[in-house]
């Protein structure tokens, strides 16, 4: 089944190659209008080695959900991986990898500056009672100390 041809494009990456951190180009999509879509994987730990807890996954995605905005408005949506190890995120009409870069570092020093997890409250949170603002910074803190290998996949 490994070597099958799959619909999912991550499914179709050799996990056992990659070397986390990482950002990289994982898909793109075009629309009847003309809109282009560009997804990518953003890799925090090297898959089936390591993993994100859920409470600091959790709060990570809430930060890096607002403070991204803060610095583009091409964001589409983050969103993180259901093994734990990494977001996807997705822009529009957007084209520039070193811009993305840019972005995500400019998002993860948000993380480490800031004092709460925004949404994390019943109202606003689906799960508020798990997160973790700490195991968030720590996660930013690792991912930054590695930028200089964000380009690096395999």
């Amino acid at each position: 089944m490994a070597n099958q041809k799959m619909n999912v494009e991550s499914f179709n990456l050799d996990h056992t190659k990659v070397k986390a951190p990482y950002v990289r180009l994982a898909g793109v999509i075009k629309g009847e209008k003309g809109d282009i879509i560009k997804k990518y994987d953003i890799r925090f730990c090297q898959p089936n080695k390591e993993h994100m807890k859920m409470p600091a996954l959790h709060s990570l995605e809430h930060m890096m959900a607002e403070y991204s905005r803060n610095h583009s408005d091409k964001i589409v949506d983050i969103s993180p991986m259901g093994c734990q190890t990494g977001y996807y995120m997705s822009l529009v009409n957007h084209d520039d990898y070193e811009e993305v870069l840019h972005i995500l570092e400019k998002t993860l020093n948000d993380v480490l500056e800031a004092t709460e997890v925004p949404a994390c409250n019943e109202v606003q949170c689906g799960w508020a009672a798990s997160h973790s603002l700490e195991g968030a910074k720590e996660i930013a803190r690792k991912m930054l100390d590695h930028k200089d290998e964000w380009k690096e996949v395999f």
